[in-house]
Formats: structure tokens, C-alpha cells, sequence
């Protein structure tokens, strides 16, 4: 029960990035038709494709190890899975974080940090 915390952490965390990288793969012309549209007046344009990609790999490898290291914990109190589950998270919200900035969507941005605290504080938990 010690590490319940960090346990329901990495539970939300990849619940956020495998649902999002599952939405990436079913609904992927919609998001990228969504994503140019978007990102149409930023030096990404003419890159969404690519970035989409990225931000997909990077999601599903968050989700893996949230997963993971939240079973790794509970079952013996491992914390290596979790703490890379949780760097690959917060490094996945700089990103997307980047790319709302760059977008001056500003609004994306403020939930976005919504996301990265909860990341951030497993990321120091784990650590």
C-alpha cells in the first residue's frame, strides 16, 4: 500500500496515452485532416504527417510503460518501468505542449498542463 499514489499515477497516465495513441490509429485521417488545419500557419505545416507519427510512437510507448510499471509496482514494488513510463509522459506533453504554443492555441496548451503535473509528480515519486 505504499505506493498507491504512484500506482493510480501511472494508471491515469496510461489510460490518457492509450486511449489517445488508439484514437491516433482508428481515427488517423481525421485527426491529420484535423492536425493541417490546425497547424496550417506554423513552420510544422508542411511536417503534421511526420509529427503525428512521432507523437503516436511516443504515446503508445508511454501507455506500454505506465502499464507496466504500475503492474511492476504492485506486484513488487519495481519502480523502473513506472519512472520510464513516466519521463516518456512528460516528455510527450513538452511536445504536444510545443506544438499548441506554436499553434497559439492557447487554450490546448493550459489542459495540456493539466496533464503534465500528474506526470511530473510520478516522475518524482518514482525517481
Amino acid at each position: 500500500m505504499n505506493n498507491i499514489a504512484s500506482i493510480l499515477l501511472l494508471v491515469f497516465l496510461a489510460i490518457t496515452f492509450l486511449q489517445s495513441s488508439q484514437d491516433k490509429l482508428f481515427h488517423w485521417k481525421d485527426n491529420l485532416d484535423w492536425l493541417k488545419e490546425h497547424f496550417k500557419n506554423t513552420p510544422l505545416k508542411n511536417q503534421v504527417p511526420l509529427a503525428l507519427v512521432n507523437v503516436l510512437i511516443l504515446e503508445l510507448i508511454s501507455g506500454i510503460l505506465c502499464t507496466v510499471g504500475s503492474i511492476e509496482l504492485a506486484l513488487n514494488s519495481g519502480r523502473i518501468y513506472g519512472l520510464y513510463g513516466a519521463i516518456f509522459s512528460s516528455i510527450t506533453l513538452i511536445m504536444l505542449l510545443f506544438g499548441q504554443r506554436l499553434a497559439k492555441d492557447y487554450d490546448g496548451a493550459r489542459t495540456i498542463v493539466l496533464y503534465f503535473i500528474p506526470s511530473v509528480m510520478a516522475v518524482y515519486w518514482l525517481n
